[in-house]
């Protein structure tokens, strides 16, 4: 079973917000080209997203399904490989200080990936998570960079205590 875990310097609420963009799955997922919503809300529970795996000229069109979702903690999906059959990927966030941890679980649920997973498969996709978190943590930290450097917008001014937006008492 391939298990990854990468500290992330930015907020939970960071990594979330990239993860709950189902339009922005290609951005962090490894071979992934492009990523649409097919049914549902992402990350809403049974939503899906469309995505696209190109292999030289070839265009493969596959969808990734979340079967269970508690949003900014955790979310599993079930990705489907074609003839592969599917996997389910696992993540889950912790806060470590200001900082978050993501741990990243995937194994085969269905299909052939199962019956010809063995060492030389869990390499791969240790290698593949390992490239994968690396572009979750330069999004997340990008933006939580950008962020930081926006200015501040000063508080709308607060009508008097007993007195309502309209001006009355």
């Amino acid at each position: 079973m391939a298990v990854r875990h990468r500290l992330i310097h930015a907020g939970p609420s960071a990594v979330w917000a990239v993860l709950a963009d189902g339009s922005r799955y290609a951005e962090w997922v490894v071979g992934t080209a492009r990523s649409e919503p097919l049914r549902g809300r992402w990350p809403d529970t049974d939503a899906a997203i469309r995505y696209e795996v190109r292999l030289g000229p070839a265009r493969l069109f596959n969808e990734t399904v979340v079967r269970r979702c508690e949003p900014g903690v955790s979310m599993e999906l079930e990705a489907y490989a074609g003839v592969l059959g599917t996997a389910r990927i696992a993540i889950e966030l912790r806060p470590w200080g200001e900082k978050c941890l993501v741990l990243v679980d995937e194994h085969p649920l269905q299909g052939a990936g199962g019956r010809l997973h063995n060492m030389g498969f869990e390499a791969l996709i240790q290698l593949r998570h390992r490239a994968m978190l690396a572009r979750l943590a330069r999004l997340c930290e990008s933006e939580a960079q950008d962020a930081r450097r926006a200015p501040q917008r000063a508080p709308a001014a607060s009508a008097a205590p007993g007195v309502d937006g309209a001006g009355r008492a």
